[in-house]
C-alpha cells in the first residue's frame, strides 16, 4: 500500500525538478552566451516531465502511449532537420501542433464530465478549447505565411476587423452560456469550429513585417491554453510551465511591438505591409550608386571600423557562415568588426543572433540596437546584408510613412553604406528604402552569399598582392 505514496512523491519530485529546468532555462535563453544552456535545460526539464508522467499509476495501458511516441519520433525528426531559414515556420508548426494538443484534451474532458461539470472547470474549459482552436488555425495560416505557400502580403476586405471581432464575441457568448449551462452539449462544437475560423481571418490581413510579433503572441496563446489545461487536469506542473511560456510570449510581444513602434492593435488589425503604390514611380525617378566586388573590396580593407548589419537576405542565402569568413578576413587585417542587431530584424524574434550563432560569430561582436546606434557616425562602413525596414531612415524622417516612428538602425550615419540585395524591391512593409538612394550608400545588387564570397576573393587577392 505503500507503494503508490512513495511513486507519487516520486513523480512530484520529478516535475519540480523539471519546473526549476523550465525556469532556469528561460533565464539562459535571454542572453546569447548562455542560449545553449538553456535549450539543454529545457530539453532535459521536458524529458524528465514526460519520464515521470508516464510512470503516473492511473495508466493501466501503454500500446496507445508507445504508439503515439512513435508517430511523434517519425514525424518529429524529419521536421528538426530543416534548414535555419525555416526555423520560423517550423516555430508556428510547433505552436500549432501543440495548441490543436490542447483543444483535444479540453473536447474530451468536458464530454467525459459533462453534465457535471462546475463552472470554474467549464471557464477553464472554454478558455482552454477558444484559445487552442484559434492559436492552432493561426500558427498554420502563419506557418504558410513565413513558407511563401500564402501571400505575405495583408490580404483585406471591407469590415473585416468588424468580422473578426464579432466572431471572437459569438464563441466567448457561447462559452459564458455553457458556463451558466454545461448541460447544453449542443453548443460546444460552436466553440471549438468559429475560434478555429477566427484563427484563420485574424492571420490573413497580417503582413510579414509584423510576423515576430505574431508568432511571440500566437506562443503566448498557446503558453496560456496550455495553463488553462493544467487547472482541467490538475497538473501543477502544466500550469507552471504553461504561465511561464504564456507570460515570457507576452513580454516578447510586447518588445516586439516596441521596436517597432506599435500597438498590439495596430500589428493584428492594420494591415500593415501593403505596397505602396508610389513607390515604382520613385524608384525610376531616382538614381541609386552601384560598386563592384572588387570596389567593395577595397573599400572595407581600408577601413577602421565596419558594422555589417544583418537580415532576411541573409538568412534567405545562408550567407552566414561566408560573413564568418568575411569577419575572420577583416579581423585579421585589424578591422574592427561588430555586428547590429535589430529586435525584429528576420522572420521570428532573435533570428539573427541564432544565425550569427550557428557560424560561431562572437557573443561580444553581436550588439543590439541601443548600444550600437551610437557607434555608427564613427563607423567608416557600414555593410548592409538583407536588411530593409530595419534600416529605412523614413522612419526617422517622414511622418507620412508607415514606419514613422519605428526604432531603427542609425546606418545611414555611417561614413559609407553598402547594402548586397539582390534588386531594389521594398520589404515586408512594403514602401521603398530611403537608404538606398544616398549619395553615401552603394547598392551590391546579387545573392548574398555569392557576393559575400566575391568580397572574400577579392580580399584575398589583395593580400597576396
Amino acid at each position: 500500500m505503500t507503494t503508490p505514496r512513495v511513486t507519487d512523491q516520486a513523480i512530484q519530485v520529478i516535475y519540480l525538478v523539471s519546473t526549476a529546468l523550465f525556469i532556469l532555462s528561460l533565464k539562459w535563453l535571454s542572453a546569447p552566451a548562455t542560449a545553449r544552456r538553456g535549450v539543454w535545460a529545457g530539453e532535459l526539464g521536458m524529458l524528465l516531465a514526460i519520464g515521470a508522467t508516464l510512470l503516473y499509476r492511473g495508466i493501466v495501458d501503454y500500446t496507445w502511449v508507445a504508439i503515439a511516441l512513435v508517430l511523434g519520433t517519425i514525424i518529429g525528426v524529419p521536421l528538426g532537420r530543416v534548414p535555419m531559414t525555416a526555423v520560423p515556420q517550423r516555430t508556428a508548426l510547433s505552436h500549432a501542433f501543440g495548441a490543436l494538443c490542447v483543444a483535444l484534451v479540453g473536447t474530451a474532458e468536458y464530454y467525459l464530465r459533462a453534465p457535471g461539470v462546475s463552472k470554474f472547470m467549464m471557464a477553464v474549459l472554454s478558455m482552454e478549447v477558444i484559445l487552442g482552436s484559434l492559436t492552432f488555425t493561426g500558427s498554420l495560416m502563419a506557418a504558410g505565411k513565413l513558407q511563401e505557400t500564402l501571400p505575405q502580403r495583408p490580404i483585406t476586405y471591407r469590415g473585416q476587423n468588424l468580422v473578426n471581432m464579432s466572431l471572437l464575441a459569438i464563441s466567448v457568448g457561447v462559452a459564458v452560456y455553457l458556463v451558466l449551462h454545461p448541460e447544453r452539449a449542443i453548443l460546444f462544437p460552436l466553440m471549438i469550429v468559429i475560434p478555429l475560423l477566427f484563427g484563420v481571418l485574424m492571420i490573413i490581413p497580417i503582413g510579414g513585417a509584423d510576423m515576430p510579433t505574431v508568432i511571440s503572441l500566437l506562443n503566448s496563446y498557446a503558453g496560456l491554453s496550455a495553463a488553462a489545461m493544467g487547472f482541467v487536469l490538475d497538473s501543477k506542473l502544466l500550469i507552471i510551465a504553461g504561465a511561464l511560456d504564456g507570460s515570457s510570449g507576452f513580454i516578447l510581444s510586447v518588445i516586439m511591438s516596441k521596436a517597432m513602434n506599435r500597438s498590439f492593435t495596430n500589428v493584428l488589425f492594420g494591415a500593415f505591409g501593403q505596397v505602396q503604390a508610389a513607390s515604382a514611380a520613385a524608384k525610376e525617378a531616382r538614381p541609386v550608386h552601384t560598386a563592384t566586388a572588387e570596389e567593395a573590396a577595397a573599400i572595407l580593407g581600408a577601413a577602421n571600423t565596419v558594422v555589417i548589419v544583418p537580415g532576411y537576405g541573409m538568412a534567405v542565402a545562408q550567407a552566414q557562415h561566408k560573413v564568418r569568413e568575411l569577419y575572420d578576413a577583416l579581423t585579421k587585417r585589424g578591422v574592427d568588426v561588430k555586428f547590429a542587431i535589430h529586435p525584429v530584424a528576420g522572420r521570428m524574434p532573435g533570428h539573427m543572433n541564432v544565425l550569427l550563432a550557428e557560424a560561431n560569430i562572437p557573443y561580444d561582436k553581436l550588439v543590439e540596437m541601443d548600444e550600437i546606434n551610437s557607434e555608427f557616425p564613427q563607423t567608416d562602413v557600414a555593410l548592409v546584408i538583407g536588411a530593409n525596414d530595419v534600416t529605412n531612415p523614413a522612419a526617422r524622417n517622414d511622418p507620412a510613412s508607415p514606419i514613422y516612428g519605428m526604432p531603427i538602425l542609425d546606418v545611414d550615419k555611417a561614413r559609407t553604406v553598402m547594402v548586397i540585395k539582390r534588386g531594389m524591391s521594398p520589404g515586408f512593409a512594403g514602401i521603398d528604402n530611403e537608404l538606398y538612394y544616398l549619395d553615401k550608400t552603394l547598392m551590391l545588387f546579387g545573392d548574398a552569399k555569392t557576393f559575400v564570397g566575391d568580397l572574400m576573393r577579392q580580399l584575398a587577392g589583395e593580400g597576396r598582392g
